[in-house]
C-alpha cells in the first residue's frame, strides 16, 4: 500500500524521476541525526537537461518555473532513495537554496524558485513549507537555467 506522500504523487499524476547519480566526487545527500541534506539537482527529465540558458533573455519566466519544479522532482526522487523508498519518513522540508541562471538586470529570481516551493507544499502540505534563498547565478552547470539544493528532516 502507498504512503500518504505517495498518494500524493499519483493524485498529482506525477512521474518520479530515479534519482541521478552524481558525475563528481560528491554524494547526492547526506544523512546527519534527522536532517538529509541533498546535493544541488538541476532540471534533468529523462536524463537530459530540459531547460538552458537564461531565464529572461533565452527562456521565459514560466520556464524558469518549469525548470524550478524539475529540480523539486528530482530533490524528492534523492530524499526518497535516502529514506529507502519511504518518502513517508519525511516530517518536513526545511530549506531550499535556488540558484537561477540570469543576466544581472533579471529580479524575479524569487518567482523563478515559487516552481519548486510550490510543488514542496502540493506535495507535502504544510510539512513542505520551508525557509529558502533564491539567487542569481552568471551560469550553472552544462548550462541549465535553474539548481536547487535542500535539506529535509526525517
Amino acid at each position: 500500500m502507498a504512503g500518504k506522500y505517495e498518494t500524493r504523487l499519483i493524485e498529482l499524476s506525477l512521474d518520479m524521476p530515479k534519482a541521478a547519480t552524481p558525475v563528481g566526487n560528491y554524494v547526492a545527500y547526506v544523512i546527519t541525526g534527522n536532517l538529509v541534506f541533498v546535493s544541488g539537482q538541476l532540471p534533468l527529465v529523462n536524463g537530459e537537461i530540459k531547460y538552458k540558458g537564461k531565464v529572461g533573455a533565452d527562456i521565459s519566466l514560466e520556464d524558469g518555473q518549469a525548470a524550478a519544479r524539475a529540480c523539486a522532482l528530482n530533490l524528492v526522487a534523492q530524499v526518497r532513495a535516502a529514506c529507502g523508498g519511504n518518502l513517508d519518513r519525511v516530517k518536513r522540508v526545511i530549506k531550499l537554496s535556488g540558484f537561477v541562471n540570469s543576466n544581472p538586470d533579471f529580479t524575479q529570481q524569487a518567482n523563478v524558485i515559487n516552481g519548486a516551493s510550490d510543488l514542496m507544499v502540493q506535495i507535502f502540505g504544510d510539512a513542505g513549507k520551508h525557509a529558502r534563498a533564491a539567487v542569481s547565478c552568471p551560469t550553472l552547470p552544462l548550462g541549465a537555467a535553474v539548481e536547487i539544493d535542500a535539506v529535509f528532516e526525517i
